[in-house]
């Protein structure tokens, strides 16, 4: 079982769970007005009067064949808006309830 961990601007929330939901993954937990800063580029998304935006941020817990699907998908999205602000993280679950 694998872990993914995603990161986006939060104006995209319905993309992301629609995305998820449409590869047939039922369970994920929202994280709402999460704040933070690219590697990379863009501007801050820290939901203060300079910084407005803020990220919402996503984990799910998939079967391992249904991990690359979700990448593939997440960076087709990514390639196709760099808006989105998107960084998505895989990691091993090594026990869960």
């Amino acid at each position: 079982m694998k872990a993914i961990f995603i990161a986006y601007n939060q104006a995209y929330n319905q993309e992301i769970v629609e995305l998820l939901e449409g590869l047939g993954q039922r369970g994920y937990t929202v994280w709402q007005d999460v704040g933070g800063r690219g590697t990379v580029d863009g501007e801050p998304h820290l939901g203060s009067h300079a910084w407005p935006t803020q990220n919402h941020a996503v984990l799910t817990a998939v079967e391992d064949s249904l991990a690359p699907k979700i990448m593939d998908a997440l960076r087709e999205k990514d390639a196709a808006n760099r808006a989105l602000g998107l960084r998505a993280y895989v990691l091993p679950v090594e026990d869960a309830i």
